[in-house]
């Protein structure tokens, strides 16, 4: 019976050394341009192929110049990856020291921050470079278990030649992302290592569910911080007339007087005291309370002048918008979801109706409940800058996107079909 990918994973439980080879086939004839004896899993086969249009070179072992050790410790002290590592090691530590495993914790720009586990397996990853402070993007070192999550943000299982480059191929990598509860936003991916006899299907699902752990975590600690933040906000709002709210630093909402709640207002990229322009407001005046803002909205009109709307997609995983104008200029940094509308919109500045929307993202038109939702999302930071029915930019609004050098990096994520096109379209034109 021929072999199916499917097959070649289920292989590698029983008979390690025969599936590494038929993987070794596979890597070895996508490399020379030659058909395949079997397909590589898709995850793979669309790594492989960014990785090919990036000129990653699969046979030179790079490695990136290691952050020194202070910069590392300030990135752990920086992340919310720190409040969850209770949570990984107790549910990870404990099978990878048996199973021969490490435990590998990673920020959003692939830099390893934290590394342990059973002590002969470390010793082998520092001579793949797999050391504190090191650089494992995707485009840096090629497929593996933390940069190639980091890029489709889901959970990913490289084994074997499934590795883009050599040196990587006597390892099995199975790692995922973990995200800000808050808003999707990644922070970080948790990866477990080890040597290629270690590999089992299984782990791929025992890893995303600790990482998930992880995520439910990081929502309790956020509720407990509102919470007090909260409690100091009551007595204050209390005593004001007009429309007033407390957030905290990011913007989340504790509580509010005399308006309508919202889960969360966009605050400006540096917030300070002072009036200013927010979006879901207007002009305000921002005073700092405990680990928060007090905003007071003085209901003043918008100042009048021309307004630019910069959606920047050009790096790889950090979209923003930037809205400039007669009240200032501020930036959102946008989910993955988000950029995608927002560049949807901007190629159809005439609108898009949910129904084409859904159709645009999922290749469904019937799923305009998804879209109205997100869309809704959106305007509560855009809201004075869209328009619906159909959904578009205001017609006075001056919108530049920033794109990629390298079109196979356009929202590198999406899977969306009108996504899709576009890349290829810029490929081929």
């Amino acid at each position: 019976m021929p072999l199916s990918p499917t097959h070649v994973s289920h292989l590698a439980t029983v008979d390690t050394a025969r599936a590494a080879r038929v993987l070794n086939d596979i890597r070895s004839a996508t490399l020379s341009g030659r058909r395949t004896p079997v397909a590589p899993r898709p995850v793979i086969e669309e790594s492989w192929g960014r990785m090919l249009r990036g000129g990653v070179d699969p046979d030179h072992d790079f490695r990136s110049g290691l952050l020194p050790p202070e910069e590392v410790q300030r990135r752990r002290e920086s992340t919310r990856l720190r409040h969850v590592l209770p949570v990984l090691r107790e549910g990870l530590l404990s099978v990878a020291d048996v199973a021969h495993h490490i435990m590998v914790v990673a920020d959003d720009d692939g830099r390893v921050l934290w590394r342990e586990g059973s002590s002969p397996v470390l010793r082998k990853a520092d001579g793949t470079g797999f050391e504190l402070g090191a650089d494992w993007r995707e485009n840096v070192v090629g497929t593996n278990g933390i940069g190639t999550p980091v890029v489709v943000r889901r959970p990913v299982q490289v084994f074997a030649s499934e590795h883009f480059v050599r040196s990587q191929t006597s390892w099995t990598c199975t790692g995922a992302p973990i995200k800000d509860p808050r808003d999707g936003r990644l922070i970080g991916v948790v990866d477990v290592s080890g040597p290629l006899d270690t590999m089992h299907p299984a782990t791929l699902a025992w890893v995303d569910s600790v990482a998930k752990l992880a995520e439910s975590r990081l929502r309790e600690l956020h509720l407990v911080s509102l919470e007090q933040l909260r409690a100091v906000a009551a007595p204050v709002l209390a005593r004001l007339t007009g429309r007033a709210l407390v957030v905290d630093r990011d913007g989340w909402t504790a509580a509010v007087t005399g308006m309508p709640y919202a889960n969360r207002i966009a605050l400006p990229k540096s917030p300070s005291p002072g009036r200013r322009w927010l979006p879901a407001l207007g002009l305000c005046t921002l005073e700092p309370l405990a680990d928060g803002w007090l905003v007071r909205a003085t209901d003043e009109p918008e100042p009048e002048g021309a307004t630019r709307i910069v959606l920047d997609l050009a790096q790889p995983r950090r979209w923003t918008v930037t809205v400039s104008g007669g009240a200032g200029t501020w930036s959102h940094e946008l989910s993955p979801r988000h950029a995608e509308l927002l560049y949807l919109l901007a190629l159809h500045r005439s609108g898009r109706s949910a129904a084409g929307l859904a159709e645009d993202m999922f290749g469904d038109p019937g799923r305009t409940v998804t879209v109205r939702a997100e869309m809704s999302r959106v305007r509560r930071y855009l809201g004075a800058f869209l328009e619906h029915r159909p959904y578009r930019f205001c017609e006075d609004a001056e919108v530049e996107v920033l794109l990629p050098g390298n079109p196979g990096d356009l929202l590198p994520h999406s899977t969306a079909p009108a996504v899709l096109g576009a890349r290829a379209g810029a490929e081929t034109g």
